[in-house]
Parts: C-alpha cells; structure tokens; sequence
C-alpha cells in the first residue's frame, strides 16, 4: 500500500491541520457536520456550520479551548492511502465531500486517535507544529454558523 500519497493542495500546513481539528470539535460539540466551506488562508481562514441554533458566546469560548487542548497533545498527523471500501469502515469517518472522481484509493490525513478525514492537502507532522487557535470573530445567521480564526505563536 502505498502512505506517500502526496498532497495536492498547497494549504499552509499549520492552519489546516488546525481546520482538521476545529472540524472534529465542531462535530464532537454540536453534532453538526463537518463545513461544508472553508476558505483556508496563512494569516486568516473561517469555515461554516449549520446548525439549527446559535451557539452562545461561552460555546464559541470553549470550542476555541478544546481545540487548543487537542493541539497541546502533540498528535501525530499522518496519511494513508486506503481502498475507499476499507476507508469507509473507519468509525466518524465522513466522506460526504468526496468527489465522484475520487476514484477506489483515497488518502485518509489521521490526526492522532481524534479525527480522520479524506484529504488531498497538506499537513504538519505533529499538532505540536499549529501554534495557538484563536477564534477572531463569528457569527449565525439562518442556521449558518461563520468562525473567523487564525494561529499565534506558530513555530514553524
């Protein structure tokens, strides 16, 4: 099998290792899906949400602190490349954004034991590499929830 499925997108490593896990704690919080849109960007990046209810600003406090928790225990972030059918036996697994394209080999991007996703983009080694996660701003607005983050301190 082969695990050196190069990345085909050019995100900054950190701030989508950090959407990795902003996605999982979103899914894990409020049980909403992983979003739908991303824009992923050095100095900034938002994703939404839907959900049927805004969160409360003690809710946006405290996705901020868990995603910076996982971050804290310096994950490994590693790929494989699985047959879609084994992929599809990995628990939480969503492939919902897969492209009909996608073909039968996809590269699943694993960030320690606390998400798994399928991913063509590019990654940190370790969790230890994203820096602190800060929420700037967010909004809801018919069941659309908009976060605004960036990253301090980064050490790369």
């Amino acid at each position: 099998m082969n695990t050196d499925f190069a990345p085909k997108k050019d995100y900054f490593s950190p701030m989508h290792t950090a959407e990795h896990v902003l996605n999982q704690t979103m899914v894990r919080l409020f049980g909403c899906e992983r979003s739908k849109n991303a824009h992923i960007e050095k100095n900034k990046s938002k994703c939404d949400y839907f959900m049927a209810a805004a969160p409360s600003a003690a809710q946006i406090e405290q996705v901020e602190r868990q995603v910076n928790e996982v971050l804290s225990k310096h994950l490994p972030v590693t790929a494989r490349t699985l047959p879609r059918a084994q992929a599809a036996q990995i628990p939480g697994l969503d492939m919902s954004k897969l492209p009909a394209d996608a073909g039968d080999m996809l590269r699943i991007v694993f960030v320690g034991d606390y998400d798994a996703c399928p991913c063509i983009g590019a990654h940190v080694e370790n969790t230890a590499q994203v820096g602190r996660f800060v929420i700037s701003s967010w909004d809801y607005h018919d069941g659309r929830l908009r976060l605004r983050f960036k990253l301090e301190d980064v050490p790369l």
